[in-house]
C-alpha cells in the first residue's frame, strides 16, 4: 500500500496537524485499519479505500488510535489533497468525500497550478446541553471567573460533538492544565468527548482567535489542528452573534502551546434556516512510502 504524510493547517512542514494517508482499495479489515491507526499514533489517519468514485465521490474512512469517526476535519482537507495530487492528478476544483458522517465537499484553491488552499463545508451545526462554569472551571484548573459569562458553555456539533467553552483572556487560554479525574467524569456523561476552549486574544495581530482543543479520551491529550471542532466553534460565534454580526470570516490559531503552530480559516453565516459553515486551511506534503 501506498501512503502519504501531509501537515494540515499549516503554512510550512512540521508544524500543523500531521495526518497519515492511505491508498488501500478495499484490502483491509476494519481491524487491521484501526490497527494501522494505532501503530502510526497520529490523532487522525484516513484510508481511502477505492479510487472509483462512487455516486460522485471517493470513499474514505478515518480512525482515531482508538476507534473509526464518522467525520473529522484536518483528515478530510488532507485526504482531499492527496486525492488531487496522487490520483486525480488533475487541477479539479470540487472533491466529494464519502465518509460515514455523509457526503462533505471539499473545495481547491489554487496559486501557480498547486494548491494554495482547501475549503470543506461541514453539516449544519446541531446545539445540544449547556454546562455550568464550575464544573468547566475544574475540568481547565482555572476559576470560574475566568469562563466568559456572556456566553454560554455548549455542546454544538457539525458531525461530531465538541465541548465549547469561551475565555476571557490568553493568560488563562495558556494556563490551562487539565484535571483528567474530573475531564473523565465530564465526559463519562456527554455525547461530546472533546473540549474546544477560545478567547480573541491571540499570539499575533493578524489572528481573530486563539484556540486549544483536549480529547484525551480519544486518545488526543491536545490537538494541534482541529476542523470538526472549528466548524462547531463557527457555528456557535453566528449563534450567539460573538463578533455581532450574522456572518464570519476569521483566523484561528491553534497548537501553540504544544509547539505546532496551525492556522484555520473559518466562514459561516446565517441563512434562512440555518447556519453554513466552512473551515480551510493549507496543507504540505511532508514524506510517502510504502505499508508493508
Amino acid at each position: 500500500m501506498k501512503f502519504y504524510i501531509v501537515d494540515v493547517f499549516t503554512q510550512e512542514k512540521y508544524a500543523g496537524n500531521q495526518l497519515a494517508v492511505f491508498i488501500e482499495k478495499g484490502v483491509l479489515s476494519t481491524q487491521q485499519m484501526q490497527k494501522i491507526a494505532k501503530e502510526i499514533n497520529y490523532s487522525e489517519t484516513t484510508f481511502i479505500t477505492s479510487t472509483d468514485i462512487r455516486e460522485g465521490g471517493y470513499d474514505v474512512r478515518i480512525f482515531t488510535p482508538e476507534q473509526e469517526l464518522p467525520f473529522a476535519g484536518h483528515p478530510t482537507l488532507g485526504t482531499a489533497y492527496i486525492l488531487q495530487k496522487e490520483i486525480i492528478k488533475l487541477a479539479v476544483n470540487r472533491i466529494i468525500l464519502n465518509l460515514q458522517v455523509g457526503q462533505i465537499p471539499v473545495t481547491l484553491h489554487y496559486l501557480n497550478e498547486s494548491v494554495e488552499e482547501l475549503w470543506m463545508q461541514q453539516k449544519p451545526p446541531s446545539y445540544h446541553q449547556t454546562f455550568a462554569a464550575d464544573a468547566l472551571a475544574q475540568v481547565l484548573n482555572l476559576d470560574s471567573t475566568e469562563i466568559d459569562a456572556r456566553y454560554p458553555i455548549q455542546e454544538v456539533s457539525t458531525g461530531i460533538p465538541f465541548i465549547i467553552v469561551p475565555l476571557k483572556t490568553h493568560s488563562s487560554l495558556k494556563r490551562i492544565k487539565i484535571n483528567r479525574d474530573k475531564y473523565f467524569e465530564l465526559v463519562s456523561h456527554t455525547k461530546a468527548k472533546a473540549i474546544l476552549v477560545f478567547c480573541s486574544e491571540t499570539n499575533k495581530s493578524e489572528d481573530d482567535l486563539s484556540v486549544r482543543v483536549f480529547a484525551d479520551a480519544v486518545g488526543v491529550p491536545e490537538d494541534p489542528a482541529t476542523g470538526s471542532a472549528n466548524g462547531c466553534l463557527a457555528g456557535y460565534l453566528v449563534k450567539y452573534a460573538y463578533f455581532s454580526a450574522d456572518s464570519i470570516d476569521l483566523r484561528v490559531e491553534q497548537g501553540y502551546e504544544i509547539g505546532r503552530p496551525s492556522l484555520l480559516l473559518l466562514k459561516a453565516q446565517r441563512t434562512d434556516t440555518e447556519i453554513e459553515v466552512f473551515v480551510g486551511g493549507s496543507v504540505v506534503m511532508v514524506a510517502s512510502g510504502e505499508f508493508i
